[in-house]
């Protein structure tokens, strides 16, 4: 597997975006924010977390209209795999690869912790290491987390079974507790708690080796 990791002004998970790709054995390439172009043969791009254009005007905004873009968004078109985790997440809903948006916390705090998820799927390339209904712990670092939807877009996601993973104590007051949604053709993910701080014991817990680990196995036997 091939994965390019975007980094944008404000990108603070791009290196353990990276980190998580190589324990898999993906051979990574760092692209950055002002290349027009993905490197040839990426079978999957990560857009990471952090704070992009410092979340001027509004979280993601700017980063889905930089020179990179056109080419994370002509990739994810042409049938590309494509995670975006946090800022990652809310930069795709801005590029118009994944539906909904992400609002401020409930809260009005930013939010740090670990947090248990649900795997609400696992028909995906990405939940395809775990089994619906496994418990995972990641930990979450946003302040616009609060994924929102309305209820034709809820009631497709439900319906198409396209609800990733799912907060077992919703901490910043997502639609339907979720956490991360898929593409209709399931190749794009976009989930705001962090599985790439999940990989090493000296993190605090693996439980995130699973996605990588399945994605590298799955593009390896396509």
């Amino acid at each position: 597997m091939k994965a390019a990791v975007i980094t944008f002004p404000g990108s603070n998970c791009d290196r353990d975006l990276a980190r998580g790709f190589e324990l898999a054995g993906a051979d990574v390439v760092r692209v950055w924010h002002k290349d027009t172009d993905l490197p040839a043969g990426i079978d999957i791009v990560g857009v990471p977390g952090g704070f992009s254009y410092g979340d001027y005007l509004r979280c993601g905004a700017i980063a889905a209209q930089s020179p990179i873009g056109r080419a994370v968004r002509d990739f994810a078109g042409r049938g590309g795999h494509v995670i975006g985790i946090c800022n990652g997440f809310q930069i795709l809903t801005e590029m118009g690869l994944l539906p909904g948006a992400l609002m401020r916390n409930a809260s009005l705090k930013y939010i740090c912790k670990p947090v248990t998820l649900r795997v609400a799927t696992a028909d995906s390339i990405y939940t395809s290491g775990y089994a619906k209904g496994d418990e995972v712990v990641f930990p979450i670092a946003h302040h616009d987390g609060n994924y929102t939807i309305d209820a034709e877009g809820l009631a497709r996601l439900e319906g198409e079974d396209r609800v990733a993973f799912r907060y077992a104590d919703n901490p910043n007051g997502s639609m339907a507790d979720i956490a991360g949604v898929l593409s209709e053709n399931r190749r794009v993910l976009g989930m705001m708690p962090h599985p790439e701080r999940a990989v090493e014991q000296a993190q605090g817990g693996t439980d995130g080796v699973a996605l990588f680990r399945a994605l590298a196995g799955m593009m390896a036997g396509a």
